[in-house]
């Protein structure tokens, strides 16, 4: 039996779905480490699998803070849009209005934002060109479907910074992790129920975004999949961290042990 299906409509799907299935694929070309390799932690993803793999980690923090807002919001994961493999991280639609949210994992990295630039660690990114981009898309896309004005909010989380410093406030929203919850709460209502129900009808149909919207995978098998080898890194992690300070005290362990035996043995021809 297959495991692909067409879900009747966008709410089924997992947050990092699309970033998942491409983790995935990759890692389907990767040979299984040997058991050397699994003892002293080598990581089971390949160079090219890791960044697709933070991707996916910072999409299921947020996707988990978005799935907690409550029953007032309408929250999609991994929206296909347009005609090819593009996808919005999360749309959310709620009485404060609609978003797009462009989820970058930036973990112990400085983020600048001033204006039109977002730097990460002193390199400038695309990270708010593409959130607009996104932005107005899902404008027109909705605008369409709706049959009335759609405005779209694009919003940048920057999940788990080692700061985040805005110099000028950009268009776009820039917020942590941490801070999404709260501003999110606090934003003033700007739609009507009847504007709400319209909206949330025509964004989680696969068509209003997609020209032609495809078969997928199961979500719970990716998701299941995506577990498995996520426990494998993060074994893989304990198991480095565990050689890097077991190393030390090993040695410290033999030189205090050596160091026994010489006293020892001076003791010995002492005694002679």
């Amino acid at each position: 039996m297959s495991t692909d299906s067409a879900p009747p409509h966008l709410g089924t799907r997992v947050p990092g779905q699309a970033v998942i299935e491409e983790l995935l694929a990759l890692q389907g070309q990767v040979p299984p480490r040997s058991m050397l390799q699994r003892i002293f932690g080598v990581s089971p993803l390949s160079a090219e699998s890791w960044p697709w793999y933070r991707g996916a980690i910072g999409e299921l923090v947020v996707g988990e803070i978005l799935d907690n807002l409550g029953p007032e919001w309408l929250v999609l994961h991994a929206v296909p849009v347009g005609s090819g493999s593009s996808d919005i991280d999360h749309v959310l639609i709620g009485p404060a209005g609609v978003f797009t949210i462009n989820t970058k994992n930036h973990s112990g990295q400085p983020v600048w934002v001033a204006g039109r630039t977002l730097m990460v660690a002193g390199r400038k990114t695309r990270h708010l060109y593409n959130a607009a981009h996104e932005a107005a898309r899902a404008t027109k896309l909705l605008t369409a479907a709706a049959g009335f004005p759609v405005k779209v909010t694009a919003v940048v989380v920057i999940v788990e910074p080692k700061t985040l410093t805005i110099k000028a406030c950009p268009e776009q929203v820039v917020v942590t992790d941490a801070q999404l919850p709260r501003w999110l709460r606090t934003a003033s209502p700007v739609l009507a129920w009847a504007e709400l129900a319209r909206i949330s009808a025509v964004a989680v149909q696969p068509g209003t975004w997609h020209k032609r919207p495809a078969v997928q995978h199961d979500p719970r098998v990716l998701q299941q999949k995506f577990d498995a080898l996520r426990h494998l890194v993060v074994q893989a992690r304990r198991r480095r961290a565990a050689w890097v300070l077991g190393v030390p005290a090993v040695g410290f362990l033999a030189l205090m042990y050596g160091a026994h035996i010489g006293a020892a043995i001076l003791q010995g021809l002492a005694g002679r």
